[in-house]
C-alpha cells in the first residue's frame, strides 16, 4: 500500500513526470505537521526530498468510491486551472487507510490566520485596501463557480461551492486571495466541528447546498473582514437593520481616511444584503461584484 502512486491532476501531467512520482510513503515522510483541522480532515504542511513544498487535505470520511473520487477530483481540478483566484489541486490518492488531495502551500497562512493573528496575538492589522481586495478576490473566484455551465456534473453540483469560510481562503505575500477546498463538502463528510475554527458564536446557515447559501457564507465572511465579532453579531440584531445608523468606532476594527468611508459603509451595507434571513432577498454573485467594483 505504501508503494502506491498519488495521481496528478494538473491537466496533461502524467505520472512520468518527476515531480509527481511520489508515492504514499513519500507523502508520510514529507509531513512536518498539521496546519488545521476542520469537520472534513485535517490539512498538513509536507515538504518533500527535493525541496517542493505543498498542502495535504486528509478527509476524515470519504462516501465516494475511488473511480467516483478520482473523477470528481479531476473535473475540480479542471475548473480549478481556469480561475486565478481558486487553490489549483494537485494531486490525489485514495487508499483503504488514506484519501486526500495535495495543493498549493500558501506560506502567509489563511484569511482565517491573518484575522486571528492581529485580534489575538498583536500581529499587524490588514489595512481597509489589503481587506477590500481580499473581499474582491474571493467574490471573483465565487462568481467564477456560480457561472459553471452545468449545475450538474458526475453526481455534483458545480456551480456551488458549499465551504466557505475565512479558513478557505488562503492569502499570498501580495495579500492576493485563492479560494480553497470548492466541492469537498461533495467527496468527504462532516465528522466533528470540534477542532473547527470559529471567530464568533453565529452559527453557519443549514440551508441545503446552494449558491444562496454561498452568498450568506460570503456576507458572513465580509462582516468579519469588516468588523469580527461584533459585526458579525450585528446580523442577529432584532432591531430592523435598515433603521440602524452604524458607528465606525463600534464596527470597524481598522482606521479608514475620510474618502474611503462611503467604500466602507457600502461593503457593509452588501454584506447585510447577503446575510438576509430570506434566500431569495439575497443578491446574486454577479450583482454583489458589480457592486464591489464601483
Amino acid at each position: 500500500m505504501e508503494n502506491e502512486f498519488v495521481v496528478p491532476c494538473d491537466g496533461g501531467a502524467t505520472e512520468e513526470d518527476d515531480r509527481f512520482r511520489w508515492r504514499l510513503k513519500d507523502v508520510m515522510w514529507a509531513s512536518v505537521g498539521v496546519v488545521g483541522e476542520s469537520a472534513l480532515g485535517v490539512t498538513e504542511k509536507v515538504v518533500f526530498s527535493d525541496g517542493t513544498c505543498n498542502v495535504l487535505k486528509r478527509f476524515r470520511m470519504v462516501y465516494v468510491k475511488r473511480k467516483g473520487f478520482g473523477q470528481r477530483v479531476a473535473r475540480l481540478a479542471e475548473i480549478g486551472h481556469r480561475c486565478d483566484y481558486l487553490v489549483p489541486l494537485r494531486a490525489y490518492l485514495y487508499s483503504k487507510r488514506f484519501k486526500f488531495v495535495v495543493c498549493d502551500y500558501y506560506p502567509m497562512g489563511s484569511l482565517y490566520d491573518l484575522l486571528i493573528g492581529a485580534r489575538e496575538h498583536g500581529h499587524t492589522m490588514l489595512t481597509w485596501k489589503k481587506r477590500l481586495k481580499i473581499i474582491l478576490h474571493i467574490a471573483r473566484a465565487i462568481c467564477f463557480i456560480h457561472k459553471q455551465s452545468s449545475p450538474r456534473e458526475r453526481n455534483m453540483t458545480m456551480n456551488v461551492h458549499g465551504n466557505l469560510k475565512t479558513s478557505n481562503i488562503m492569502i499570498d505575500v501580495d495579500f492576493n486571495a485563492y479560494l480553497s477546498n470548492y466541492g469537498f463538502t461533495q467527496l468527504a463528510m462532516e465528522v466533528s466541528e470540534a477542532h473547527q475554527p470559529k471567530t464568533t458564536s453565529i452559527q453557519p446557515s443549514s440551508e441545503p447546498l446552494s449558491q444562496k447559501k454561498d452568498i450568506y457564507h460570503f456576507g458572513l465572511i465580509m462582516l468579519d473582514i469588516l468588523g469580527g465579532t461584533k459585526a458579525l453579531e450585528f446580523i442577529e440584531c432584532d432591531i430592523k437593520r435598515k433603521d440602524v445608523k452604524v458607528k465606525e468606532s463600534e464596527f470597524f476594527e481598522f482606521p479608514f481616511e475620510g474618502k474611503d468611508r462611503r467604500k466602507v459603509l457600502d461593503v457593509w451595507s452588501i454584506a447585510l444584503e447577503c446575510t438576509n434571513r430570506s434566500r431569495e432577498a439575497r443578491p446574486t454573485i454577479e450583482n454583489v461584484l458589480f457592486q464591489l467594483s464601483k
